[in-house]
């Protein structure tokens, strides 16, 4: 028997637990070493109009566990979610507070309406921290069930505080009203298994599994800076615990630098309507209306519910955007090996697919029946989340990995080992390049072949990542460090590095070639906590589709989509119903980018979920309290200033001569129509400087429009007339920092 009770052995989606001997002990033996460390009960309670009113603080270090209120000021200026995290974050640290202190926290908070069933999308969790990566805070969105279950067992958010002196499993009963700390001293530490254990060890049945979610990590975060965070929930149709990650920053790391080992939720079984909203009329005439939409249009649009996101992939090789052989080149002619036709037949999906209720997006895809080669779980079979874009494009292109099989590997090795993807898949191809370049050899990375496209070599970087051992001690620190430890070796040039070395703020950049996008090279370096994303994703509408010409069209999308895009996370939604689906008539909109209809589908679930009456424009200015907050707070940890909003240069122009050979012919053109210089007769080098110097000019004239529209100061300081319009003066110790930073 395996110790999951069961005589036959999951092959289909996790691993074959009777190949592990170390847990041969079954379930209850591991139950029965947990040891109780402290409890305390609480009352189960439902929303009310989006809020529970109360949060849960537990502190893993004293044990104290407690609820807080949310205050009026809370909802009015923070409103939920991110705000909520960075809230509870400002009044737990001090300038002087490190990552690795026991007073650093993690907090999740759902949002208002998250949990909502009626509209797809809206099962999200935002993740905050202060980063082992950055030193300022982290914010990260989430998939899986734990923060609407969280709420519907009575908190807005959790706050976690302190560091056990042992491996602690932290258990919210929101049936019975219990939480408990426990010892976890026999527990997995790999996601995959972790999370299949403790769902069958928390639910009092087959069909309670269901209602519990548990949020973990695993050894790859023990022993690096990349960690990332699983929030778990139980696919019924597979019969086993799927994955969402809240991958960006460390999460994960400051998780197992707490001790624990994982947080566990059970939840009411969900029902719609559990928000308690003001008018659940209009919450369900705004869903119908987006579900009849998805299933007119996705088909013929982006394909959402059969691809996911990765659809992408082929759409950024045609258009020179695929970050390729780190982020040299923006296509290669082995895309096909990994485009969505691969992915379509490798991924099962019988029925809809979402990690969330009533999401008719229903997006998450699963790989069934990847056979793992190597590691620890090595002839296990398994199932793998993705990939999405992001993962195919950073663990694959990026890389030089055009096997779909690797490109799965690695995938799932992330996830089992708590590795954000996007991070992982940038940092091993900037170690690639420095492989290309001879900054690294065999000597350097301990024997390991890291030229492009090894993706043997690539796994057991990772493999020694998470036995704590070799080169991949050093890769797990991430781009911002290993860039110090090579050059104080050394081992290259260090402006070489800092070129090539895709990081802002030192977060590793998210898979976006942004040489020809003046503004995404904004929107990725502009970011409050690092070059992602998820705040403005502008490369279509500047590079392809032609509509901000000017640099203050482009400082006006800098303004408003990394606010609109804020919301979601103050609100639990997601983003991708949104923009990945639209109404049929949208193009012919007066700003088709923004996706007008949605907005207001947007403002109308929201009112209806709140009993307030916002409008579109007082959507955007709830956004920019918590964003101007935010970057008040990176200056408060010694960021946030102009100085860290630039990018390295590769993500500007091309840095070496293989890059400008690979598109000179549009270099060259550049260089005569845009900068009044004829490139003919000048060396390679020469037309490489003239470049270099043009667009950083051009990206710091960006910077200057950004600021003015965001009332900054040239050095990025939120004005002190700005703040007092958002209401921010209340809290003095913003307004002293605006003031002593020339705000």
């Amino acid at each position: 028997m395996s110790h999951l009770e069961s005589s036959t052995p999951i092959v289909r989606c996790e691993v074959d637990f009777t190949k592990r001997t170390e847990y041969h002990e079954g379930l209850e033996a591991i139950r029965a070493a947990h040891k109780l460390l402290a409890e305390a009960t609480f009352t189960p309670s439902l929303p009310d109009k989006g809020y529970t009113n109360r949060t849960l603080y537990v502190n893993v270090g004293t044990r104290e566990i407690m609820e807080k209120p949310v205050t009026r000021q809370m909802k009015d200026i923070f409103l939920g979610g991110r705000g909520f995290g960075l809230w509870y974050l400002w009044n737990a640290v001090t300038p002087a507070t490190r990552w690795n202190d026991p007073e650093n926290e993690i907090i999740i908070g759902p949002g208002p309406v998250s949990g909502t069933t009626q509209y797809a999308g809206s099962g999200k969790s935002l993740v905050v921290t202060l980063s082992p990566q950055t030193d300022i805070p982290v914010d990260s969105n989430v998939g899986g069930y734990f923060g609407p279950l969280l709420k519907f067992s009575g908190f807005d958010a959790l706050e976690l505080q302190g560091k056990a002196d042992q491996d602690v499993i932290l258990f919210i009963d929101g049936r019975k009203g219990v939480i408990r700390i426990e010892a976890a001293p026999m527990e997995p530490v790999d996601s995959h298994v972790l999370a299949e254990v403790l769902t069958r060890m928390y639910a009092e049945n087959d069909e309670d599994r269901v209602n519990i979610s548990v949020v973990s990590t695993g050894a790859g975060a023990e022993h690096s800076l990349i960690g990332m965070l699983n929030f778990s929930w139980w696919d019924p149709r597979r019969g086993c615990v799927r994955l969402k990650q809240a991958g960006r920053g460390g999460i994960g790391t400051v998780f197992r630098d707490k001790r624990i080992r994982a947080l566990v939720c059970r939840g009411p079984v969900v029902k719609g309507g559990l928000n308690n909203p003001v008018d659940p009329e209009t919450i369900a005439k705004t869903g119908i209306k987006f579900h009849k939409e998805m299933r007119t249009n996705d088909d013929s649009q982006c394909k959402m519910r059969r691809n996911g996101t990765a659809h992408i992939v082929e759409i950024m090789d045609a258009y020179d955007l695929l970050p390729t052989h780190n982020f040299q080149y923006g296509s290669h002619p082995d895309t096909h090996k990994i485009a969505s036709p691969v992915w379509q037949a490798r991924c099962t999906q019988e029925t809809v697919d979402g990690c969330w209720y009533g999401c008719s997006m229903a997006c998450a895809k699963g790989a069934d029946g990847l056979v793992l080669k190597t590691g620890p779980y090595k002839g296990h079979m398994v199932t793998v989340d993705g990939p999405e874009y992001e993962n195919a494009a950073g663990l694959g292109s990026n890389g030089g990995v055009f096997d779909p099989d690797y490109l799965l590997e690695l995938n799932f090795y992330c996830d089992t080992y708590g590795v954000c993807t996007i991070t992982w898949g940038t940092l091993t191809a900037f170690v690639m390049e420095c492989y290309q370049r001879g900054i690294l050899n065999l000597e350097r990375t301990g024997g390991l072949d890291l030229t492009w496209g090894n993706a043997e070599a690539d796994l057991e970087m990772m493999h020694q990542m998470a036995r704590g051992e070799g080169f991949g001690l050093i890769a797990g620190q991430g781009i911002h460090k290993m860039k110090a430890i090579f050059a104080e070796k050394g081992w290259g040039d260090p402006q070489l590095m800092a070129d090539i070395g895709m990081e802002c703020k030192g977060l590793e950049y998210s898979q976006y070639m942004s040489k020809e996008s003046l503004a995404q090279q904004g929107g990725y370096a502009l970011t409050n906590k690092g070059p992602q994303h998820d705040e403005a994703w502008l490369i279509f509408m500047d590079m392809v589709n032609k509509q901000l010409p000017t640099f203050e069209d482009k400082a006006e999308a800098l303004y408003y989509f990394p606010l609109f895009r804020t919301w979601f996370g103050l609100n639990g939604f997601c983003k991708l119903p949104w923009n990945d689906v639209v109404p049929s008539d949208n193009a012919t909109t007066s700003e088709p980018a923004k996706v007008p209809e949605h907005v207001q589908n947007y403002v109308d679930v929201f009112n209806a979920t709140t009993g307030l009456k916002i409008d579109k424009d007082e959507l955007i200015r709830q956004s920019a309290k918590v964003y101007n907050f935010q970057r008040i707070f990176n200056i408060r940890m010694g960021k946030g200033l102009r100085s860290f909003d630039i990018p390295p240069y590769r993500s500007v122009g091309p840095v070496t001569r293989e890059e400008y050979a690979s598109r000179s012919e549009r270099y060259d053109k550049q260089m005569l129509e845009e900068i009044g210089v004829d490139p003919a007769g000048k060396s390679m080098d020469e037309k490489i400087a003239i470049t270099r110097e043009y667009r950083m000019k051009r990206y710091n004239s960006l910077v200057d429009a950004v600021y003015l529209r965001r009332g900054w100061t040239p050095n990025g300081v939120p004005t002190l007339a700005r703040i007092q319009e958002l209401g921010l003066d209340v809290f003095p110790e913003v307004v002293e920092i605006v003031k002593n930073h020339g705000g």
